[in-house]
């Protein structure tokens, strides 16, 4: 009680050092929220400088058959790693690497670099045009990153495999091993599967008849997963499997979010898949129009697509797609898997006659480009509708192929504006997406837009998308981030649930304003012990994103103690030195 008294003593006889304000949490989150918005901004502007430059140096440039050895010059990101490669390979640059601390790694600012696909030709013509023209984008890289020094990854992901990014700096193989093959593909990231294409809902319809069994059956497997990759949170999907009945491959009734977790349980459960009994397209088709019509549940209500895999067949079930799919609203891609003698005509002419493609799956070797090569056709609407679709989407947290740690990325499309000529229709628009440009954002720049030096330990801000994946929050700290998976935790998983967190979820999905003081259970900083306690939610929305911010403050952080400066230390803090953050210690109230 003793010790008590002479703190007292002391809060009182320094009361002309300090003064004691209160923290306004709707200013702070508005503060906070408005710095993020400016963030994102500059990178949407960025962005959008990059992909008008792209579509115009790709308008420009007069395709080639033929180039000269010395015609194309660039920096393969990979010369490093692969240990196969000849020495004295054409075309290639040596940049002048130094540590960069921004990236932290090894960068060149005065070029870009150039990674490849290992399963794509990097001396195929339509590469060498790609190399040819995105050359120019150098210059606008650069000179984005002259206009704003705090910039990251500038990366143009190609539709051809092909990703340019800007610095150049050596690609890292996660594996450590040079005698390991790369597996990367810009096609397979996140931020390029949210920016190629609209969100769709898809039934997957597999073929699970007698004849499908051995090879081809694992082939359906193998190419099912790989199609569940392309498919991002925006999307929903479902797996089902036919012969003379219709059965669910999972345990969902209807389609589902495509997200992490339910994409594992769908690939776990086409492993499952036997093949015996006779093809019934009839009663496959009639299933899944009947899923892709289901309206009381969660929808993309975008794009609808089936997607067939199968081994062939004489039946083209044109009955039940006039009866369902008259309109062509829903379309079809087919996939004929394995090696065999079956007709294809009706499977092809199921695509052909319902706005879809289709793709032959001969080996395992054309499982990876034939399950993505859907993604151009369903870009074509994208291209027709041109600055209506141009809006810069911001992805979901996942983890940087280039060691950055934990990102978000803005995306654009980037489309071919060419017009093309034929015997049929003249000249007319191309339809064909060139690729994606992306500008990444590390989630600690965002951490530092959201000061914590007046809410003390326990107070936090954390953010949410419209999925309620979060964004920030203090337990988003993922132990061992999957390479290839964004990093999904939902708001109401990241904190102990109750009825009110569902609300205060909602409200700021759906983009409101608003403030809410809940008891609830929460975590001691150590992590070993939960305790109830009082903590007010106040929270708004990022304008021009669709992200939402939020603030949750205890009781005893509404306070906090401002030291009255005088002027040689505000003179002080506003030279050099004072532009660092200095370090604080915050100290819970006294009990009185």
């Amino acid at each position: 009680m003793v010790l008590l008294d002479d703190r007292c003593k002391i809060f009182l006889k320094n009361q002309h050092l300090y003064s004691v304000e209160q923290n306004d949490a709707e200013e702070l989150v508005a503060r906070a929220a408005t710095k993020i918005e400016q963030l994102l901004r500059k990178r949407s502007a960025a962005l959008e400088k990059l992909a008008t430059a792209a579509e115009n140096f790709q308008m420009q440039h007069n395709w080639k058959d033929e180039f000269e050895g010395d015609e194309i010059s660039y920096y393969n990101a990979k010369d490093n790693l692969d240990a196969n490669e000849t020495e004295g390979r054409k075309y290639r640059i040596r940049p002048d690497f130094i540590e960069d601390p921004s990236f932290k790694r090894l960068t060149d600012h005065n070029h870009t670099a150039v990674h490849i696909p290992t399963d794509i030709y990097d001396g195929s013509t339509i590469v060498l045009n790609e190399l040819n023209w995105s050359e120019a984008l150098e210059d606008v890289f650069r000179k984005n990153r002259e206009d704003d020094p705090t910039l990251l990854w500038q990366v143009y992901g190609s539709a051809t495999g092909l990703a340019r990014y800007y610095p150049a700096s050596p690609w890292m193989d996660a594996r450590k091993t040079p005698s390991k093959i790369d597996l990367y593909d810009v096609r397979r990231r996140p931020w390029y599967i949210q920016g190629a294409a609209s969100p769709k809902d898809m039934l997957i319809l597999v073929d699970a008849s007698g004849s499908v069994s051995g090879l081809t059956l694992k082939l359906i497997r193998t190419s099912v997963s790989e199609m569940l990759e392309t498919l991002s949170d925006d999307d929903y999907v479902n797996v089902v499997y036919f012969n003379t009945r219709v059965k669910k491959t999972a345990c969902f009734d209807h389609l589902v979010q495509a997200n992490v977790r339910n994409k594992k349980v769908l690939k776990d459960a086409v492993q499952n898949i036997t093949a015996k009994g006779i093809t019934n397209y009839t009663k496959g088709f009639e299933f899944a129009f009947e899923q892709l019509s289901t309206t009381n549940v969660s929808r993309a209500n975008c794009n609808k697509i089936i997607m067939l895999f199968t081994d062939g067949g004489e039946e083209r079930a044109q009955a039940i797609l006039e009866k369902y799919n008259a309109d062509k609203k829903v379309r079809i891609f087919t996939f004929s898997v394995g090696q065999h003698n079956y007709d294809k005509g009706p499977i092809q002419w199921m695509a052909c006659s319902n706005k879809g493609y289709f793709y032959e799956i001969p080996s395992i070797g054309a499982i990876r480009i034939n399950t993505q090569e859907y993604l151009d056709v369903l870009g074509r609407p994208m291209v027709l509708a041109d600055k209506q679709a141009k809006q810069v989407q911001w992805t979901n947290v996942y983890l940087d192929a280039l060691q950055l740690g934990l990102v978000i990325t803005g995306t654009l499309p980037v489309f071919n504006k060419t017009k093309t000529k034929d015997d049929r229709n003249g000249e007319h628009q191309n339809q064909l997406i060139l690729g994606v440009m992306g500008i990444d954002v590390s989630l600690d720049d965002i951490k530092k837009l959201t000061p914590r030096f007046t809410i003390g330990p326990n107070g936090y801000y954390f953010a949410i998308d419209p999925n309620g994946y979060v964004l920030l929050h203090p337990n988003l700290q993922p132990k061992n981030p999957k390479f290839q998976e964004p990093v999904t935790l939902d708001f109401l998983d990241a904190e102990l649930e109750n009825d009110i967190k569902v609300e205060i979820r909602r409200m700021m999905i759906d983009g409101e304003t608003g403030e809410r003081t809940i008891d609830t259970l929460v975590k001691t900083q150590d992590e070993r012990y939960i305790d109830r306690g009082s903590r007010t939610y106040t929270f708004a929305p990022v304008n021009g994103t669709d992200y939402s911010l939020a603030l949750a403050l205890p009781p005893y952080s509404e306070h906090f103690i401002q030291a009255k400066l005088g002027d040689n230390m505000k003179k002080a803090m506003s030279s050099s030195w004072g532009k660092y953050s200095l370090s604080y210690v915050f100290c819970l109230p006294l009990a009185m």
